[in-house]
C-alpha cells in the first residue's frame, strides 16, 4: 500500500484543479469571466486565461510529480488570488457567510497542501524521483568510470 499512497495522494490533490479548469472554466469561459469582473478582478479574461494555465500546468505537474514544487507554487498563487477575490466570508452575512467560510477554509487547507508539496517535493512514485534516480545513476556511472580509468593508469 505504501508504494501507492503518494501517487494516489497526488491524484486526489490534482483532481480538483484539473476538473475546475476542464469542467468549468474552459467550457464556461465567458460566464466565468463575467463573474470575475463582477467580483472586481482586473482584466478578467486575461486573468481567467492565466488561471486556466496555472490550473492545468500546476495540476498536471502535481499529478505526475514532475517539477511538482513549481506546479504547487502555481496552484498556491491561484488559491491565494481565488480566496481573496471570491471567498472573503467576512463581507457576507447569514448562510452566505457560512458557505463562503467553508470555501475559504477549503482553500486554506489546499494552500497548506501546496506549501507541504513545495517544502517536501512530490515523493515516491513521481517523475521527479525517477529523474533524480537516473541522474544519480549517471553520476555514479561517471564516477565509477573515472575511478576505473585512474586505477588503470589513465589520467582523469
Amino acid at each position: 500500500m505504501h508504494a501507492y499512497a503518494t501517487p494516489l495522494a497526488r491524484l486526489m490533490i490534482a483532481t480538483i484543479f484539473l476538473l475546475s479548469a476542464v469542467g468549468n472554466k474552459i467550457p464556461n469561459f465567458g460566464g466565468v469571466a463575467e463573474y470575475m469582473a463582477s467580483a472586481g478582478v482586473p482584466l478578467p479574461k486575461l486573468m481567467l486565461a492565466g488561471a486556466i494555465v496555472f490550473l492545468i500546468v500546476g495540476g498536471l505537474s502535481v499529478l505526475l510529480g514532475l517539477y511538482a514544487r513549481v506546479g504547487a507554487g502555481l496552484l498556491l498563487v491561484f488559491l491565494m488570488l481565488a480566496t481573496y477575490y471570491f471567498h472573503a466570508f467576512w463581507m457576507f452575512e447569514g448562510q452566505e457567510q457560512e458557505l463562503q467560510m467553508i470555501q475559504f477554509m477549503k482553500n486554506l487547507s489546499l494552500m497548506g497542501t501546496m506549501v507541504f508539496l513545495i517544502s517536501n517535493g512530490s515523493g515516491a512514485g513521481s517523475l521527479d524521483a525517477w529523474l533524480a534516480g537516473r541522474a544519480g545513476a549517471k553520476s555514479s556511472e561517471s564516477r565509477d568510470r573515472l575511478e576505473g580509468d585512474k586505477a588503470a593508469g589513465h589520467p582523469g
